[in-house]
């Protein structure tokens, strides 16, 4: 057989052992037209490139493919290739620090081994979509590895936090999950000192450490509830609750999970927790749902409410004729 050949039949067993947790020599053998010793030597050559291809031997034994210490070129079908590009683009303008350079550095090696058919496609949806991102703080990618290690091994973190009124204070903490909301990064995580679980920003967090003192992870909040109950109530003067003539998930379309929080009420209606500096940013933001709502809580927002709708009745009002002085 030529090399090319035998180039493509390894790549075709590539592709074979990233489908499936695990083949046996006779499966793949059968897969790929070719005889047990053939795939022996195959998966030699994979192993020679830097994959790492484990063998089991007996009768439940067979072929997987695993983690490896170095990063071996990539096998994607057309589908992962184009949704690995469009997401690197968008990783590009992301909210970790150097991870736009990487994504981009990463872009142009991918698209160096693309097809002209597929990099046609992918630089089609790239020139027809623009990304509307606000000022947002950037995350150093340092921080985030040594929090995801801290989640993954159980191990308490020290770092300096600077908190909503000013100044700064070292926290320990014990970290249970990061969440991000796309603009954000928090971690949720029980405070050491306060024996109570907190939310924390990263942008806000400075010589994070991770400790040797490991911990035991018992019953914890859900980690995307806790954050967004904390980010939509604790940072506010405000906080309303109103109930909305309107299926839960109607709602969630309408309202960002950073800006409230939505509960079921049953019977077609829902509960809408949010929080602001005003209640009259409450009251409009409330009001342009365009759907029956009952003010809940704070009594407060009802006189909000009048007052807006006054205001606005006084907008749509002409108060003298038209072309009158």
């Amino acid at each position: 057989m030529t090399v090319e050949g035998t180039t493509e039949r390894v790549l075709r067993l590539l592709g074979l052992l990233q489908r499936r947790l695990s083949w046996t020599a006779a499966e793949l053998a059968t897969e790929l037209g070719v005889t047990g010793r053939c795939v022996r030597r195959d998966v030699q050559r994979l192993r020679a490139l830097g994959y790492p291809v484990h063998a089991a031997p007996g009768v439940g034994g067979g072929y997987q493919l695993g983690a490896g210490t170095r990063l071996p070129p990539l096998l994607l079908d057309d589908e992962e290739a184009i949704a690995t590009a469009v997401s690197l683009r968008l990783a590009s303008g992301g909210t970790v620090a150097g991870a736009g350079e990487a994504a981009l550095r990463a872009l142009a090696k991918l698209d160096q081994v693309m097809p002209s058919r597929l990099r046609a496609e992918v630089r089609a949806v790239h020139n027809s979509t623009e990304t509307l991102i606000g000022p947002v703080p950037e995350i150093d990618a340092e921080l985030l590895v040594t929090l995801a290690r801290a989640c993954r091994d159980a191990v308490r973190v020290r770092f300096t936090y600077a908190g909503r009124a000013g100044g700064e204070r070292e926290r320990t903490v014990e970290p249970i999950r990061m969440v991000t909301t796309g603009r954000r990064w928090y971690l949720m995580a029980r405070d050491v000192d306060r024996d109570d679980w907190r939310t924390f920003r990263l942008d806000r967090m400075r010589t994070a450490v991770a400790t040797t003192w490991r911990f035991r992870t018992g019953e914890h909040p859900d980690p995307v509830a806790f954050v967004q109950r904390s980010v939509t109530e604790a940072p506010y003067r405000y906080l309303a609750r109103v109930r909305v003539h309107a299926p839960p998930d109607r709602v969630r379309e309408l309202v960002p999970p950073q800006v409230g929080r939505v509960e079921d009420d049953g019977d077609g209606w829902c509960v809408l927790v949010v929080g602001g500096e005003s209640l009259d940013w409450i009251a409009a933001h409330v009001a342009r749902l365009n759907y029956e709502v009952e003010v809940l809580e704070p009594p407060e927002l009802r006189e909000a409410a009048g007052l807006l709708a006054r205001r606005l009745a006084a907008l749509a009002s002409p108060t003298s004729e038209p072309g009158a002085r």
